[in-house]
């Protein structure tokens, strides 16, 4: 967005969150925080007077949950959402559930210490706003002719403006073969990404032959999310699906995902690999980190390895691509047009680190070439 500020609802209610938040985010540049509310009935006759670029939104309220209230917003008028809720009642299920209906990202909260949750984070919350409010995916679109309200039979499906995208020709964007003397089973696949990154990896997994050789993941995640994901993932793919563990075997036909507030990486052996998956400091603000996996598979499979960037904010894993394409590694960025945030992809082009950009739909087959 350029031209003005981008106009920010914050719907919980809880009044230390509405009263910190609205400070936090007003005290930010090219940020106005256009409303607070302590639920979704509330929301609705704020939004029909006046319409949000971006909407902060709990899960646990009174009236209405937010689960529900944000799939009314997508029904209606699709808007960038940001979660920010303890999702205390079903914990990681709950927040998988609303990206799944369109959230751009989640940012879990504890259940006391509020205020100094949001302080501590304020940072973090901001950056998410920032980039829910560019991302690409979301339809803009006018507002609708009639109110928000409780019956949305007959609302208008606008879908987001860069969902999956269908498979382009690959003339241009095959990988080169790896060594001839390199067998499969020294084929590796690397992949990270961030915000927007559930939904991607729910459209290029699941095109995964089982023949496709290991691939290793960081996901931005917060903790409990990444087992719970993975399990979704699972029952989605016919490659086997699952969050990692230390001293885990990196096998053909298998996806092994970083847990959530570990890092890890991945180790030579024999003519395979492993995962170490360990407690380090964040980098680059993340734990797990998308540079963090890159480097070590830069140093452990060399040439033999494929590496994916894919959407989110922050530049994460852009210099860790390009030790990968020093060492010899065939690298890939998901292309702007069907990223929910160019952030990542765009700063590992710009390092030099990319080989070839692919829409998000032709990853897979990508991938598939590859191996």
């Amino acid at each position: 967005m350029t031209g003005r500020a981008i106009g920010v609802l914050i719907v919980d209610d809880s009044a230390v969150v509405r009263q910190v938040l609205t400070a936090r985010l007003g005290q930010s540049a090219g940020i106005e925080v256009i409303g607070a509310v302590a639920d979704p009935i509330f929301a609705m006759q704020h939004m029909n007077k006046v319409w949000p670029d971006v909407v902060v939104l709990d899960l646990e309220m009174p009236r209405m949950d937010g689960l529900t209230f944000l799939k009314k917003i997508m029904a209606v008028r699709p808007t960038p959402v940001v979660v920010c809720s303890a999702l205390s009642a079903r914990g990681a299920e709950t927040g998988l559930e609303a990206l799944a209906a369109g959230a751009v990202t989640v940012i879990p909260r504890p259940l006391t210490g509020l205020k100094e949750f949001v302080d501590s984070r304020s940072s973090d919350i901001v950056a998410a706003v920032r980039a829910a409010a560019s991302a690409s995916r979301v339809a803009r679109v006018p507002v609708p002719s009639r109110a928000l309200d409780f019956d949305l039979a007959s609302a208008p499906m606008v879908l987001a403006a860069s969902g999956p995208a269908a498979p382009s020709p690959l003339s241009d964007i095959s990988p080169h073969k790896p060594n001839r003397a390199v067998v499969s089973a020294e084929r590796v696949v690397a992949i990270g990404t961030s915000t927007g990154g559930t939904r991607a990896l729910e459209v290029v997994l699941p095109a995964l032959p089982r023949s496709t050789p290991g691939v290793v993941i960081v996901q931005h995640m917060p903790e409990r999310f990444t087992a719970a994901f993975a399990q979704r993932l699972d029952t989605m793919c016919r490659v086997r699906v699952r969050e990692a563990a230390d001293g885990d075997e990196v096998l053909p036909g298998n996806v092994l995902v970083a847990p959530g507030g570990r890092h890890m990486e991945l180790i030579r052996m024999g003519n395979g690999y492993r995962v170490r998956v360990f407690d380090a400091p964040p980098v680059n603000r993340h734990r797990p980190s998308v540079d963090v996996l890159f480097r070590s598979v830069a140093k452990a499979a060399g040439a033999a390895a494929l590496g994916v960037i894919m959407t989110g904010m922050g530049d994460d894993g852009a210099r860790g691509l390009l030790e990968m394409r020093t060492a010899g590694a065939f690298t890939v960025a998901q292309d702007e047009a069907t990223c929910v945030v160019h952030g990542m992809p765009h700063e590992a082009v710009q390092l030099g680190a990319v080989d070839r950009e692919a829409p998000l739909g032709s990853i897979a087959e990508v991938i598939h070439r590859y191996g």
